[in-house]
Order: C-alpha cells, then structure tokens, then sequence
C-alpha cells in the first residue's frame, strides 16, 4: 500500500516531543550517583559464574578537529602523548574488571565508538585489540565493528582494522552537501567517503553502513535528496539517518548555529520524510527507528526473525547478553544493573590508576524495572508486546499491569501507530515504526519526575 506522505508529516508534527532513544531502561538521567567502583566491583563478581557470551564496547574519545554539530563525548587533540596515556590507563581498567568478573565467557561483540577511534594508529589499534582480545577470547563469527571517520582512516588502517578481526564499519557522513560541510565544520568530500567504501569492500569487510543527519544548518529538500541518491548510489548495507540534536546545554559550539541557519520544524519534518521514502524506494527495510538495512543484512533478517535487540551501541543481533564498557563515559550493563565511567579524560585516568574502575553513577534493577524494561525493549525492537511471554516471565497478566499506560496510548491506536493484540498484547504498526519513542515514553515510570524536574535531557523525537 502507498504510503500518504502528507499524513505522515502531519503526524510527525503533532508528536514532536523530547524523550530518549531507550538504550537502556531506565535511561542514564535515573542512575544515582552513590553507585561506584565498590558497586561495580560486587555487580560484576555475581557476574563471574555465568558461560554467557560478553559484549565489549571501548569508547575513544579523541578527535583531530571539532564538528560542531557533535554532542558526543570526545577530546579534541593532536597530541600524540594522549593516546599513549589512554591506552596505559584502559589496559589497566580491563585487567581490573577481568580480576573481578573472570576471562573464561567468550565475546560475541566488540565494538569501538568515539570520538573517531581511527585517531589511533594503526600499531595502536593493534595494543588496544589485544588487550581486550586477551582478556576475553573472541567468539568465532563475532561481530566486530568500529565507527570510523573517513578523513582521518587511511588504507592502512583499513587493513590493520580486517587483519585484527573487524567485520563491520559504520562510516560517519552526515551530508554531502559542501555548505552544510563548511557549516558543520566537517570538509568531507564525496570522493573520501566513495574510496574508503571501495577499500573496506576490497578488504573483505561484510557490512559497511552511513550515518547521516537531517536538520543541519543550510540543509534544504533539495540539498538533501542529493545527499540521499549519492547515498543510493553507494549502496552501503546500513543507514542510520539522526535528526540532529541542537542541545546547547551540552554543546556550547552549537550556539554558533544562528535560527536561520538550521531549518525551520516544518522543513525538518520534510527531510525526514523525504530520507524515510527514498530509503524504502531504494529498497531497504526500516529496521527501526531510524535505522534501514538492505534486505539481506543481518540486522533487517533479525528484525524480520523477531531477532533483533537493542543495547548502547544501538540495534543489533546479538541476545539479550551483559555488557563491558571501557573508556572514559563508557558504559556496563551487567545482570542486576548499569554503571557508568567517569566522563572527563583526566578524572578517568585518575580514577582508574587508583582504583581500577572509574565508576561514577549507576543503577541496580528493581523488578519493576525489569518487567518495564522487557516491554520497552520489545516495543523498540520486535515492535511488539507478547502477552504471553510477559505472564511467563514475569507471572502477571501484562494487560492489568500496564492499564493506565495502554489507556494512554488511546491517541496513537486512533491514529493508526499501535494495535491491541488478541492475546491482550501491543502491536506498534509499520506506520508507528517511526514513533516508536512515543510509544514506548508511555511505559517509562520514571519520565514523568524528569519532565517535572525541568532539566532537559533528550533530544526531540525528530
């Protein structure tokens, strides 16, 4: 059936709010501050017995020069001593969580953010690889990825990154266009990203995946369809298209972006969905969110398998498995909770050459906690709730726990974006795909305290 654009952009419209991305549930503004180093230590010792598969993530924060657009947490450097430092210090810190949970569970995931985690050289690529690989054996047939930025990943790196083992690179693009660019502060021509596509495929690289932007200053619908048939053109596996975050609070370099240089939320409305039907036109499966995949990539045949999951590095195919982060804001998400490291380069250094661990908030999962988060997480992922996996997991009927949620919901069911099951269960439709963060805000207990705290802390759902 032909999708009707126009109502779509209406109803992005109406439903335009602030609320998480759900990586986790309860989101990281719920964690408490008196959860530290002697709390993660315990969490991940109750870990240690377990034979499950690990996940590990190592965050890179340092960058060559600064987009202004980024949030992210990064370090903008090109001191050479500073990775040196870090790769003491996270050697240090995977030791540390190695003592404590055991080395004997394989790794089924690895994956490097940053920051641009290519900022390493290709030798220490190499040391940071092995520390991690050492402590924890890599699975065969893991998924091993790394999020690169084409201006400063060489051919060298490439195939350091293939000999090491990685499988997947997600390439940060944004847009094509050379003002949006020159706005942003991030010069990246065409070329750049087209070449390092060719030398990762040439490389034996299985997935290759964009990231893009949608709402950067000077971006029109016509720049941006360019954007989008260059990117059709490329055909890389994934797309992951954001709308950006103009949170100044944590970006002071956003303020540079005067109102008439972003565009206007009409506009933003319509490059998201003119993204959405040139993807779809071009054949690729809405994963979820704001994430598309080519038919036969792993991620679109786990959505489609009711495999799909979701942790912070965003969706993917591995189970419902516990993660180790290392690096400074890295986060774990073990059995019982979440913790998180230290943000600041130097304050994690610190923490982590006294103590080992740099934990500076965390969280521990009460049950309520967890039946909430069984139900977001299936809402963000399989786009449903199963009635009758809740009552087994959890021994209560799913429709009387939740009544005041489902009750509202009302709005989006008459809209068309979410339907009841028979079984008594949630269905979000192919439509309500788009506005799954709405529907999943309507389970978050701890929303309401936030929004009344008057902090903002999530971005706009689009």
């Amino acid at each position: 059936m032909e999708m009707d654009w126009d109502r779509l952009a209406g109803l992005v419209e109406r439903h335009l709010t602030d609320a998480p991305r759900y990586t986790s549930y309860p989101t990281a503004p719920a964690w408490r501050e008196d959860y530290g180093p002697r709390e993660l230590g315990r969490a991940l010792e109750a870990s240690g017995g377990s034979e499950e598969p690990l996940s590990l993530y190592a965050h890179v924060p340092f960058c060559r020069s600064l987009c202004h657009f980024c949030a992210c947490n990064r370090v903008i450097t090109r001191d050479p001593a500073l990775p040196e430092r870090y790769l003491d210090a996270i050697e240090r810190e995977v030791e540390a969580v190695r003592s404590r949970m055991g080395g004997e569970r394989p790794v089924s995931q690895l994956h490097w953010g940053g920051g641009t985690p290519t900022h390493l050289a290709p030798d220490q690529i190499r040391r940071l690889f092995r520390a991690l690989t050492a402590a924890w054996r890599l699975r065969e047939g893991a998924e091993v990825s790394i999020e690169v930025d084409p201006r400063v990943t060489t051919v060298e790196h490439v195939h350091t990154l293939r000999a090491c083992g990685f499988n997947r690179l997600s390439l940060g693009v944004q847009d094509f266009d050379p003002r949006v660019q020159a706005a942003v502060h991030r010069i990246q021509p065409l070329e750049t990203t087209a070449e390092l596509t060719a030398e990762a495929r040439a490389a034996g690289f299985g997935s290759v995946g964009y990231d893009l932007i949608y709402g950067l200053p000077f971006q029109t619908e016509a720049s941006f369809a360019r954007t989008l048939e260059t990117i059709l053109e490329l055909a890389p596996d994934r797309v992951a298209i954001y709308g950006y975050a103009h949170v100044t609070w944590v970006a002071k370099q956003q303020r540079g972006f005067e109102r008439t240089d972003l565009p206007e939320p009409a506009e933003r409305i319509r490059l998201l969905v003119l993204a959405v039907r040139r993807l779809l036109k071009g054949g690729y499966v809405h994963v979820g969110m704001d994430h598309f995949a080519r038919p036969g990539d792993e991620l679109a045949r786990a959505q489609q398998q009711g495999r799909l999951r979701r942790n912070f590095m965003g969706y993917t195919t591995q189970p419902g498995i516990e993660l180790l982060g290392f690096g400074p804001s890295a986060i774990s998400e073990l059995r019982d909770g979440y913790a998180q490291s230290r943000r600041d380069l130097a304050g994690w250094e610190e923490a982590v050459r006294k103590e080992g661990l740099a934990t500076f908030r965390g969280h521990r999962l009460s049950e309520e906690d967890r039946a909430r988060r069984e139900v977001i997480s299936g809402l963000m992922c399989q786009g449903e709730v199963d009635a009758g996996r809740y009552r087994d997991r959890f021994g209560r009927d799913f429709s009387r726990d939740f009544a005041p949620e489902l009750e509202a919901l009302a709005p989006l069911e008459a809209e068309g974006l979410v339907e009841r099951r028979t079984d008594g269960g949630l269905r979000v439709t192919g439509l309500g795909r788009l506005f799954v963060r709405n529907v999943a805000m309507c389970f978050d207990a701890y929303l309401p305290g936030q929004r009344a705290a008057g902090r903002r802390v999530f971005s706009r759902t689009v």
